[in-house]
């Protein structure tokens, strides 16, 4: 049976909301109801009936013990699942492909996705330290992998935002079974969230910026969001060179069709400053290689690997620089 709007709001959605409320941050409460509602009600996606069917055939299955602070997040059951369960089980999350964003290890059942995103987190983690009841808001945040391991790393609350349905789908299902109640993922956007008073300790936009035609009112849509002496955690696609430069990709930057702006530290660092953060730190900057992001069985279309020239792996197929991702600290000014 399809589940209702009523029914995904007030099952999934609900307890998150009434911590919410509970929170210093409650004056977001009635836009994100509205809008949350508003697109679930007229959802964009031509598969979302197909998902929200298949979320409601989810077995109900008792978890024995939760895991978000490891890197593969995931819950167990007391006694494992016998073989037609586990591929029942298998074949249910398959029809949520591609997925992007884990590992997530569902009673028995690894989903390896795209990108090893606990290595990222990794990295985040060592520069970020323990969250310590912080309040937490990931913005392009996929799945909610990172929401996760936020809750792992201590966070009170995590309110994770992306308008990708399968992101929201592919959340409801790893969330049947985590039935973490301190972590949603819900169909906005960060524009969404403009003017909305300071209310968050930390801010997590890792891979959105690039994608913003406009990268620099992204980051001054983020600061206000921020409580005094909040800290953004931002990762982004940076151009390895010395002084100010910018690449503005003509057509597409390893074959994504959507990357309009890749800065080089210098510029990375004016942009910030203008939109009014201080005390910026680069905490870490790595080349993407197709061991941390590449093809997988939950994820069957071309990744990495494809994307390079494979006689120059330091250019894309389009002859761009190939992809290097820097990771800063900076506060609210």
């Amino acid at each position: 049976m399809v589940q209702s709007v009523a029914q995904i709001i007030s099952a999934p959605f609900a307890p998150f909301f009434a911590h919410w409320q509970q929170s210093g941050a409650a004056a977001w409460l009635p836009r994100l109801r509205a809008l949350t509602q508003a697109r679930l009600q007229a959802p964009r996606h031509g598969d979302w009936a197909r998902w929200m069917s298949l979320l409601a055939r989810l077995p109900d299955i008792q978890a024995h013990e939760r895991s978000f602070a490891q890197p593969c997040v995931g819950v167990t059951s007391a006694q494992p699942l016998d073989a037609p369960a586990h591929g029942e089980l298998r074949a249910a999350l398959m029809g949520l492909h591609p997925w992007r964003k884990g590992p997530f290890c569902l009673h028995g059942v690894m989903i390896d996705a795209e990108w090893r995103s606990d290595w990222k987190w990794a990295r985040a983690a060592q520069a970020l330290g323990d969250l310590d009841n912080a309040m937490v808001l990931d913005l392009g945040c996929g799945n909610g992998y990172y929401g996760y391991r936020a809750l792992g790393a201590g966070a009170r609350l995590v309110l994770g935002i992306d308008p990708g349905l399968r992101f929201v789908a592919q959340f409801l299902a790893v969330n049947h079974f985590l039935r973490s109640d301190r972590l949603a993922v819900l169909p906005l956007a960060d524009e969404d969230l403009a003017d909305q008073a300071a209310s968050v300790d930390l801010l997590l936009s890792m891979g959105v910026l690039y994608h913003r035609r406009d990268p620099l009112r992204h980051l001054k849509i983020l600061r206000p969001l921020l409580q005094s002496g909040g800290r953004l955690l931002l990762e982004t696609l940076v151009l390895d060179v010395s002084g100010d430069a910018l690449l503005e990709p003509t057509g597409r930057y390893a074959q994504m069709r959507n990357v309009y702006a890749i800065p080089s530290m210098t510029r990375l660092q004016a942009w910030l400053r203008a939109a009014g953060f201080r005390q910026i730190e680069l905490v870490d900057l790595t080349v993407t290689t197709s061991a941390e992001q590449r093809g997988t069985d939950w994820m069957r279309f071309q990744s990495l690997a494809d994307f390079l020239d494979p006689t120059d792996l330091g250019r894309t197929c389009e002859g761009y620089p190939a992809p290097v991702r820097a990771m800063l600290i900076a506060q609210r000014g």
